[in-house]
């Protein structure tokens, strides 16, 4: 580095930062043995031909995390064996036992790396129709050499919209109306349809307020494409579910029943015979694609997997999930741990609503402990996550570091008022306080110099959230669509 300028010296400890931050967020997985890009029914519907490529060929590339550091090493395919697929998400594996029958349960969530990001900076399709926070869901139970699996996705909402954090706890979204959504929209679900064939959307956002235009824009989106593969259910979940209203879930679930039994599940028996396929997948989405979308994919996949245990003979005839106490517990937690882990992946805190997912009611304790992580999540949101951002582009290589360019984009000069107005609003607020503890010689007085101090900061601060967007942390290194 001795070649370096000082403020490139100075860039490079940055961008190690950036590295390390990407490096130290829980999730990521690698298998020596085997494909963990893939799902159970893509694995089994493979040629020969695939079966003896080396897993960095074979990897699905959108689960690949490490797909840019592995650039060279893919293009000699003499030392593939040394390079080994990384994917980010969450794995846990259990070993459970209902009436003696010992089975394996897995769940596996696999985050893509394409429009990858955090919460606000990254919403809605690319061009390419990549989904910002799409995870693919996968849960597999082993018994008995058999082997079932069900598959779920999630994904922003597919169209050109963004939701910039401007220091409001919750930022309105914006339509893009000058671009064609059209086409990212038809290229995101044909290629939804090739990898999972038939989607059913599950639309849990709200159907009033601000979120109510992005509900009818993807309804009548839908209708427009008018494609027969794929259909649509809206369900306003805060609503339905109101005042702790939970049990209120199962009008969606009765909904999506007979979608769920035409879908069905895949299972292979012992001697590697497919049985059955699944034929097609729900695709959850509500704002961030966490909670609220987490909650429901736990409860589809119960269903599937009630259907599955009894299949294998696991269950009897009659017999609930919900009644085996010990594996309910796991299969809750289980599900809980997901949602926490996608949460802090995208959002920067763990997720809401996990003690309904952990308990399958709504507890007091769950209502603090989600009001604590939305404080977080304000914060993280609105003063760290354009360094959070800026470190995922620089670790898929969306951005690369470029030894000509005497400085880099994280060098922006920041406007006058950026400094000056909060120290000002600081600063009456704190002369403020201190009129009102030491009062002057009449009361006229003091309320007059607390008027006027409290005037000022209340002032400074209605043009600090009025120029919101130049007080946060936002990304520096990749404008492009992420700014839309």
């Amino acid at each position: 580095m001795l070649h370096l300028t000082d403020i490139q010296l100075q860039d490079n400890k940055v961008f190690l930062s950036m590295l390390s931050h990407v490096l130290n967020v829980d999730g990521f997985y690698f298998s020596t043995t085997y494909d963990l890009t893939h799902t159970l029914q893509r694995l089994a519907n493979t040629s020969p031909e695939f079966q003896e490529m080396s897993l960095l060929e074979r990897a699905d590339p959108r689960f690949v995390w490490n797909g840019h550091l592995l650039r060279e090493f893919a293009a000699q395919p003499e030392i593939h064996r040394f390079a080994t697929p990384v994917m980010h998400g969450f794995i846990t594996m259990h070993s459970c036992s209902i009436n003696g029958k010992c089975f394996d349960w897995l769940l596996i969530s696999r985050r893509s790396c394409f429009r990858a990001g955090v919460r606000y900076y990254v919403r809605g399709i690319d061009s390419e129709g990549h989904a910002a926070n799409f995870v693919e869901t996968e849960q597999i139970v082993h018994y008995k050499g058999s082997k079932a699996s069900f598959v779920q996705t999630r994904g922003s909402i597919p169209f050109f919209w963004s939701q910039r954090p401007n220091l409001k706890y919750k930022p309105k979204p914006q339509i893009n109306k000058t671009v064609n959504h059209m086409d990212g929209f038809q290229r995101h679900f044909d290629s939804q349809i090739i990898s999972y064939g038939k989607q059913m959307i599950v639309n849990l956002v709200n159907q009033k307020g601000s979120e109510k235009p992005l509900e009818q824009t993807f309804s009548k989106m839908v209708n427009s494409m008018g494609n027969g593969m794929v259909r649509y259910v809206a369900f306003d979940f805060h609503k339905e579910c109101s005042r702790m209203r939970w049990d209120r879930l199962q009008i969606l679930l009765d909904q999506l029943t007979e979608q769920q039994d035409e879908f069905s599940y895949f299972l292979v028996d012992s001697d590697g015979k497919v049985v059955t396929q699944q034929e097609g997948i729900f695709r959850s989405n509500c704002m961030d694609c966490l909670d609220r979308t987490n909650v429901i994919q736990s409860l589809l996949a119960r269903r599937s997997l009630q259907a599955q245990l009894q299949r294998l003979g696991v269950l009897h005839v009659g017999q609930r999930i919900e009644e085996q106490a010990e594996f309910e517990k796991i299969y809750k937690n289980a599900w809980a741990d997901n949602a926490n882990a996608c949460a802090k992946q995208y959002a920067g805190t763990g997720a809401l609503k996990t003690d309904y997912t952990r308990t399958g009611k709504r507890t007091q304790w769950g209502l603090i402990m989600d009001g604590w992580n939305s404080l977080i999540r304000y914060y993280k949101n609105n003063f760290s996550d354009g360094f959070r951002q800026d470190a995922i582009d620089l670790f898929l290589g969306n951005y690369s570091v470029d030894e000509i360019e005497p400085s880099s984009p994280l060098h922006i000069n920041k406007d006058w008022k950026f400094l000056a107005l909060p120290i000002i609003m600081v600063v009456a607020f704190s002369m403020c306080i201190i009129c009102l503890l030491m009062a002057g010689d009449t009361w006229t007085e003091t309320l007059a110099y607390v008027l006027f101090w409290g005037s000022a900061s209340f002032g400074t601060f209605a043009i600090i959230l009025y120029n919101g967007k130049d007080f946060v942390d936002a990304p520096k290194l990749v404008q492009k669509e992420k700014m839309d």
